[in-house]
C-alpha cells in the first residue's frame, strides 16, 4: 500500500530519491573535506576510509529500508492504533516494519554502493578469494545487525512508550561511528562496540583483514569471519526482546 501510495506521483518520487541520495551524500562529503586538508584520518587513507564509509553505509541502509519504520511503534501505542496490528492475521512485526514504508530510502543504498564502487576500484588491496567473499559476507551481515538494533529499539519502546530517539542514537548514530576508522577512538569505546553492542562486526573488524590493518584490539585474524555468526545472535536477541515487550503490552489504558 505504502509503495502504491508513493509511485502514485511518478516526479516527486524520483525527486525525493534523488535528494536523499543528495543530503545522505553529505557525509561523504565531509569526509573529504577533512581529507583536504589531511592525508590519512588515523593512519588510513581516503580509499580505506570510503571503504568503510561505504559498506556502513550500504548495510545500514538496507536495514533501514526493511526496518527503518520500528520507530513509529511509540507513536501507535500512545494514540492506541497499536491495538489494531494486533488483532490483524498478520506477524505484527511485519506490521509495524511495513508501517509508512519508505521506498524512498533507495537514495541512501544508491548513494552508499556508488562510494563503495569507487572505493573497491581505488583501494589498494592485494585481493584473495577470501577477501572477495568477506564484501558481500559484510553488507549481508552488517545489515542484518542493524535490522537487530531496530527490532531492539522497537522492543524498548514497550517500556519506555516512546524512545524513538534513543533508538535512533544507535542506529543513525551507529552507522555515522562506523564510517571513521577504529583508531581515531579510544580503545575503551572500541571494546564497547566491540563486544558490548558489536557494531564493529559490521565493518570494522572484516575490513581490517580485507585491508590488512591491525584492529586496535590484537583479535586473532579468524574473527573477521564471525560476523554472520554476530548477526545470527543480535537477532535471537533482539526477537527475544520483542517477545518479551509485546508479552507487556496492555493497551493505553484509555
Amino acid at each position: 500500500m505504502w509503495i502504491r501510495s508513493s509511485m502514485t506521483y511518478r516526479t516527486s518520487f524520483v525527486i525525493t530519491v534523488l535528494g536523499n541520495l543528495l543530503v545522505t551524500g553529505l557525509d561523504f562529503v565531509a569526509i573529504l573535506l577533512m581529507f583536504s586538508q589531511v592525508d590519512s584520518l588515523g593512519g588510513w587513507s581516503l580509499p580505506e576510509v570510503a571503504f568503510l564509509y561505504g559498506l556502513s553505509a550500504t548495510a545500514f541502509g538496507l536495514a533501514d529500508l526493511t526496518f527503518g519504520s520500528m520507530d513509529v511503534l511509540g507513536g501507535r501505542m500512545r494514540d492506541g492504533s497499536f491495538d489494531i496490528l494486533l488483532v490483524r492475521p498478520a506477524p505484527v512485526l511485519a506490521q509495524v516494519a511495513a508501517d509508512h514504508f519508505a521506498l524512498r530510502r533507495l537514495g541512501r543504498i544508491t548513494q552508499g554502493v556508488l562510494v563503495l564502487v569507487w572505493a573497491l576500484l581505488t583501494v589498494d588491496v592485494d585481493w584473495t578469494a577470501a577477501k572477495v567473499l568477506l564484501v558481500p559476507m559484510m553488507l549481508v551481515s552488517g545489515g542484518v545487525i542493524f535490522c537487530a538494533l531496530f527490532v531492539a529499539g522497537a522492543a524498548f519502546q514497550f517500556l519506555a512508550q516512546d524512545a524513538a530517539e534513543v533508538q535512533n542514537a544507535f542506529t543513525y548514530g551507529g552507522t555515522t561511528l562506523l564510517q571513521y576508522p577504529p583508531t581515531v577512538f579510544g580503545k575503551d569505546f572500541v571494546r564497547g562496540v566491540t563486544f558490548l553492542l558489536p557494531l564493529a562486526f559490521v565493518n570494522w573488524v572484516p575490513a581490517a583483514y580485507v585491508l590488512e590493518r591491525p584492529y586496535p584490539l590484537d583479535l586473532p585474524h579468524w574473527a573477521a569471519f564471525l560476523s554472520p555468526l554476530v548477526a545470527a545472535v543480535c537477532c535471537a536477541l533482539a526477537g527475544l526482546a520483542w517477545r518479551a515487550g509485546l508479552r507487556s503490552y496492555r493497551s493505553t489504558g484509555s
